[in-house]
């Protein structure tokens, strides 16, 4: 392939890619830009291109530029929250990526990776602005009044659950750490309120911060906070830990936190102690940490998602949720404490979910826990005219998707037993049909909606299942 269209292909490919991307010679020229970064830096690629780059960019100088101080340095630069202006005066928030260009051992440049992060570190700036306010004395109102959940709104009449209840009632007389492990849905940050409520932490912030939301560089900030002249742009702002002081921090998707960052929260939790990004003075803070994750820790830290020293220093005192399709005995009691509620919200008085209803939740799996319960009772709620949800106001997956039926015996291969592969098969078949047929009460129209099938395809099975009448 010629040099020109090697040349052509490639700049085709940075011209694709959704980030921004300058290119710099080892004089500071930029030499390529592709639209992406015009479009972050408010600027259009002529007035870039074979410009130096602090012409462009004036309040940038040869220390605060990433991509100078890669050529200086050769050392690449990763995650670098940059804040500066372009000569119009347009203000740019990026977070960077710059690395050394090299033919042979010459440097001859320096390429970086642009995000950005202006919208997302202005909204993350006003939650700590939030907080703060939430946080200051004198305040008529205590910071816990935004509070929703006591342990007395966690409802159930599963002896697993309750147990878990009573632990978390005890746990909230100290001020240890707590990790807590549930399936998303299962009421982990309902449980986390209430332990709060009860402590003698009332009185003091609450703060919850997931772990997932933002990029670790804006995260590290956000819990730590930042001096002014950290990084260009930067100002004296407080991180979450500060404003939490007192008080309670949930970090929720702990596992979504680098490795490096879960290495500077462990050193908060064994000391006490933080220091803001950029600064030298370690400040005392009084903050109890709950953390939650949504996969099994034991398997986080064997993955490598998690490191093990944070683990058991988190792992004082721990609890698993039991997801919904283990606690049944939960699925009434809920669905009438969520029918009282959209009653009270969309002022209607639905009394009741039909028989067929209430036949086929305790079949159906809940993958998504008590929030997809409580989301399935507000979809039929928007479609009910009368008093009585039926199957046909139930959203179309409980009814499409026979693998939501729970078997009631798991099925293994025994070589002892003589059955076949196809005699399995059969078997498997004949229980989902069976369980169906049980939550429509014989309703074969309805039991085929409910295992997707067309209704005469179910009525061949059954006949073959079952002998003709006398």
């Amino acid at each position: 392939m010629p040099m020109s269209d090697t040349v052509e292909m490639l700049q085709a490919i940075l011209g694709a890619i959704d980030e921004g991307i300058h290119v710099v010679d080892a004089s500071g020229m930029t030499i390529y830009y592709n639209h992406v970064a015009a479009k972050l830096d408010g600027l259009t690629a002529e007035e870039v291109l074979g410009k130096p780059l602090l012409d462009v960019f004036p309040s940038l100088d040869r220390e605060s530029s990433t991509l100078l101080r890669v050529i200086e340095s050769g050392e690449s630069i990763y995650n670098q929250p940059q804040v500066y202006k372009n000569w119009k005066g347009v203000r740019v928030e990026t977070i960077n990526t710059t690395l050394p260009v090299r033919v042979g051992k010459r440097l001859v440049g320096a390429v970086e990776v642009a995000k950005d992060i202006g919208k997302l570190k202005e909204l993350s700036e006003r939650l700590v602005d939030l907080q703060a306010q939430i946080s200051k004395p004198n305040r008529t109102k205590r910071p816990s009044d935004g509070l929703s959940f006591h342990f007395d709104d966690i409802l159930t009449a599963s002896e697993r659950m309750n147990q878990v209840k009573e632990r978390a009632r005890r746990a909230a007389r100290t001020s240890s750490p707590v990790l807590i492990y549930g399936e998303t849905g299962t009421g982990k940050e309902l449980f986390v309120q209430s332990i709060h409520q009860a402590s003698a932490r009332y009185m003091k912030p609450f703060i919850a911060q997931n772990c997932a939301a933002l990029p670790s560089s804006l995260l590290e900030s956000l819990l730590f906070g930042t001096t002014k002249g950290s990084f260009t742009g930067a100002d004296d702002r407080p991180g979450l830990f500060e404003l939490a002081d007192g008080g309670t921090l949930f970090l929720d998707e702990l596992n979504s936190m680098p490795l490096d960052l879960q290495a500077k929260l462990l050193r908060v939790l064994q000391d006490g102690q933080i220091r803001r990004i950029g600064g030298s003075r370690q400040s005392k803070v009084d903050v109890r940490v709950i953390a939650a994750v949504n996969e099994a820790p034991q398997t986080l830290v064997q993955q490598g998602l998690m490191r093990s020293d944070l683990y058991y220093r988190i792992n004082v005192v721990s609890f698993e949720l039991p997801p919904l399709r283990q606690r049944r005995e939960d699925i009434g009691l809920l669905t009438r404490h969520f029918l009282d509620k959209f009653n009270r919200q969309f002022g209607m008085q639905v009394q009741s979910i039909s028989p067929e209803v209430e036949r086929l939740f305790p079949a159906y799996a809940w993958p998504g826990n008590v929030r997809e319960l409580e989301h399935v009772i507000e979809a039929a709620m928007n479609m009910v005219e009368a008093d009585t949800i039926e199957l046909e106001h139930l959203p179309p997956h409980l009814l499409e998707r026979p693998h939501g039926l729970a078997a009631a015996e798991p099925l293994s291969f025994q070589p002892e037993s003589g059955k076949t592969l196809p005699g399995l098969v059969r078997e498997l078949e004949g229980r989902v049909i069976h369980e169906a047929m049980q939550a429509t009460e014989g309703n074969v129209l309805r039991a085929a909606k409910l295992l997707g099938i067309p209704r005469q395809t179910l009525q061949y099975k059954l006949n073959q299942r079952m002998p003709p009448p006398p």
